[in-house]
């Protein structure tokens, strides 16, 4: 029987013409999935008033040279939180009334965050991010 094609089918017994037997190509040993490039992370300290990265090794007792906000006070804390009990997940024995101005808190513990190193180049203002757009 013809077929009108010359593809081998499991009906075929070998007839017709012969593949050549090749080894399979080797492929790599991979287990699990393949890891992604992720960017570096880094341990920052920012201000709770203006955002700005303080400095490694800044003295808590001292302001932010940036704002010249406190930097000793309950919301530049770790363990600040506003739904908690006297906005403080530690049990403090009274209420801190300004959570801005400087406090003797023997609970404080600077708040870190850990943050992506998304670019090591960061433009000046506004503009010159803008410009750094359409920049050939």
């Amino acid at each position: 029987m013809e077929r009108k094609y010359k593809q081998r089918g499991y009906q075929d017994s070998g007839g017709g013409r012969e593949r050549s037997e090749r080894p399979p190509a080797k492929k790599p040993e991979t287990y699990g999935p393949k890891t992604p490039n992720m960017p570096g992370k880094r341990e920052v300290v920012r201000c709770a008033s203006c955002a700005g990265i303080l400095p490694a090794g800044i003295d808590f007792t001292a302001k932010c040279p940036r704002c010249n906000a406190e930097l000793h006070s309950c919301k530049q804390c770790s363990f600040f939180d506003v739904s908690n009990h006297f906005e403080c997940t530690q049990p403090v024995s009274a209420r801190i009334p300004k959570k801005d101005a400087r406090n003797q808190c023997n609970f404080y513990s600077p708040r870190t965050t850990i943050e992506r190193e998304t670019s090591s180049s960061r433009p000046l203002d506004a503009r010159q991010a803008f410009e750094n757009l359409f920049r050939k």
